[in-house]
This record gives C-alpha cells, sequence and structure tokens, in this order.
C-alpha cells in the first residue's frame, strides 16, 4: 500500500489529468488508487472535489463486507466502481467545483452522487449546482437531507400531527428539523444516548431517553438502525398506526416481537427507501427534482449540527477503520479534499 498511497498523493497535488480514488478492500481496510481522469466531451465537466461526506450507516455495512447478495446490484451507487463486498469504490456525497464543462457552470459549486474522489468527469445531468446560500460542507448533507424528505412523503405527516422520531443520527436528525416546520406539530427524537439531547433540542424538537419514551404518536418513525428502536417504535405507534422504517440493516438479523397487541392494533410496518422517490409524489417529482429541493433546503443553517468532525483525506484509512469496528461518529463526518 505504501507506494500507491505515495502515487496518489503526488497525484492529487496538481493534476487535472489523474484522481486519486479510495477503494476498500477488505474488513475495515482500504487503499488510495491513482486514476486517470479525461478530458470532458460536449455535455460532461471536469470536477476538482472540495468535500466529501461519510454516510455512516450504509458505508459501514460497505466497510464490513455486509451488504446481502440479494441487495449487492440495488445498493451500487450510481459511480460506483468494482462489486460487493470487495473490492469497492463506494460513497454518494461529493461537493465539488466545476474547473471545465459548460459556461454556465464554470466555477459552480456542484453536488454529485460520486465516490471518495479527488477529480472525476461526469455528465451535466449528474451534476447539481449548490445554492450560493449553501457553504460547500454544509452541502454534503444533501444526501441525508433527501433521504428524510422522502421519509416524510412516505410518512405524510399533517398539521398538529405528534410526530415520533427514534433514532437521533443524521437522518433522524434531518427528519426532525423537516417535521419541525410543519405547523402545530409536536416533534420528538428518542435515542439511547443522553449526549444528543442538546442537537436534538436546537433543532427544535424535543428529546426523550430510551427508556422514557413519550408514549403514543400519531407518526413514527424508525431511524435508529436497531432492533430494539423498532421494538420501542412498535410499541409507540398508535391503533390502526403505521411505523414507517428508515433504517436498513443489511445482512443483519432482526429479532422482533410481533405477539402482544400488535394484531389486536392493526399495526402496520412499512420500509422507505430513497432508491425512488416515494409513490405519493412519483407522477409529478424526479429523483433530481427532489436533491434539488434537498439542497434549497440546506439554505437553513440549523443543518450545520449534523455535520460531525473533518478530516483529510489522507485519513481515510482510519476513517474506514472507525466504520467497520463501530466507532466511527453517528454524524455526518466530512472528508476535506483541499488538505494535504
Amino acid at each position: 500500500m505504501g507506494d500507491t498511497t505515495q502515487r496518489a498523493v503526488e497525484v492529487h497535488a496538481d493534476r487535472p489529468e489523474a484522481a486519486t480514488a479510495w477503494w476498500t478492500t477488505g474488513h475495515g481496510r482500504g487503499e488510495f488508487r491513482s486514476e486517470p481522469v479525461r478530458s470532458p466531451t460536449p455535455g460532461e465537466a471536469s470536477v476538482r472535489t472540495l468535500w466529501t461526506g461519510i454516510s455512516r450507516g450504509t458505508e459501514s455495512l460497505v466497510a464490513r463486507g455486509m451488504v446481502p447478495p440479494s441487495e449487492q446490484e440495488r445498493m451500487r451507487a450510481p459511480f460506483q466502481d468494482g462489486d460487493f463486498p470487495f473490492p469497492v469504490k463506494y460513497g454518494y456525497l461529493n461537493v465539488g467545483v466545476v474547473e471545465e464543462g459548460p459556461a454556465a457552470l464554470r466555477g459552480r459549486t456542484v453536488f454529485a452522487l460520486l465516490p471518495h474522489q479527488s477529480r472525476y468527469v461526469a455528465t451535466v445531468e449528474a451534476l447539481v449546482p449548490v445554492p450560493s446560500g449553501v457553504p460547500a460542507r454544509r452541502a454534503v448533507l444533501a444526501g441525508a437531507v433527501e433521504t428524510a424528505v422522502n421519509v416524510l412523503w412516505d410518512a405524510a405527516p399533517a398539521i398538529g400531527d405528534r410526530v415520533l422520531v427514534v433514532g437521533a443520527g443524521m437522518i433522524g436528525c434531518a427528519v426532525a428539523r423537516l417535521a419541525c416546520g410543519i405547523p402545530g406539530a409536536e416533534v420528538t427524537v428518542v435515542d439511547v444516548d443522553p449526549e444528543k439531547q442538546h442537537v436534538v433540542e436546537a433543532l427544535g424538537a424535543r428529546f426523550a431517553g430510551a427508556a422514557d419514551p413519550p408514549g403514543e404518536a400519531d407518526v413514527v418513525i424508525e431511524a435508529s438502525g436497531s432492533g430494539a428502536g423498532l421494538q420501542l417504535a412498535v410499541r409507540s405507534a398508535p391503533t390502526d398506526g403505521e411505523i414507517v422504517v428508515a433504517s436498513w440493516y443489511g445482512a443483519g438479523l432482526v429479532p422482533l416481537e410481533l405477539g402482544a397487541d400488535f394484531h389486536s392494533r392493526r399495526l402496520r410496518i412499512r420500509s422507505s427507501q430513497v432508491g425512488a422517490v416515494a409513490a405519493s409524489h412519483r407522477a409529478r417529482w424526479t429523483t433530481r427534482d427532489r436533491l434539488t429541493l434537498a439542497l434549497r433546503l440546506l439554505e437553513d443553517p440549523a443543518f450545520d449540527l449534523l455535520l460531525g468532525a473533518t478530516a483529510s483525506w489522507r485519513q481515510l484509512p482510519e476513517v474506514t477503520a472507525g466504520l467497520a469496528d463501530g466507532t466511527a461518529a453517528e454524524l455526518c463526518q466530512t472528508i476535506d479534499w483541499s488538505r494535504e
């Protein structure tokens, strides 16, 4: 890995014809690879990466090699190289600046569903301009906010509803912040970690510990990534109610107690997945429209609360190890591609 890393460092410096890319090669392990970057053709643009973000839930599963065989094709990121489990170049939270391409985009900051790499060429359609009111680092949260939009479209909370979000990670907090904008809504976030309270309350929601949940809610959204969190969500749903599951468990088994009053209360458990626009909005909205909306919503500075620590791109080996062993931070860790 030493020689590969050294070449990557030299490539990243100032050579637009080559890129430094991070590949996950085993459980918690990876390597930098030097990759050629061609010149853009008409309808394409060349982008220099400023920031990438770690999508902790999904990328932890990737770092552990826990993407189920049945989902390996559906789980492919739009610009992924390699195949699951390993080696794979993965990631989909990339913010960069257009260096070469159409005049309307040149010099613009753009978001794209690209892996962790220093440069790339993509079609103009794959690039979504970041609004001028959104700092580049905050823009890496576009994927989380887009997911939150889709979850709320699926859950459909109404004016005055009691909304319960189980899990104060990046997705749960993004859902809570957006739900707080619904007039009269009472939004509560439940988490096992009491240190999350200050973040939740700063986002405008109420906080409750997992040992003392607030009781029945009108809308229940599970984003904890744990079986215990899903069980709590089931207990909190109203009669004839629905639990919308935003978590994805990969190859992990999730034990769930569906006895007691689960049937008598006629409860439903439904998944929400960002790969397709929610059925309620699919006739009018495209995935690009939804992503554009998410970037516009990021003009809200409160979303900075969801940004975790920053690491240099050189620290991706340590970051990947942390994803695999479970020590990675729950909020969005950002990777700075301008730091040597």
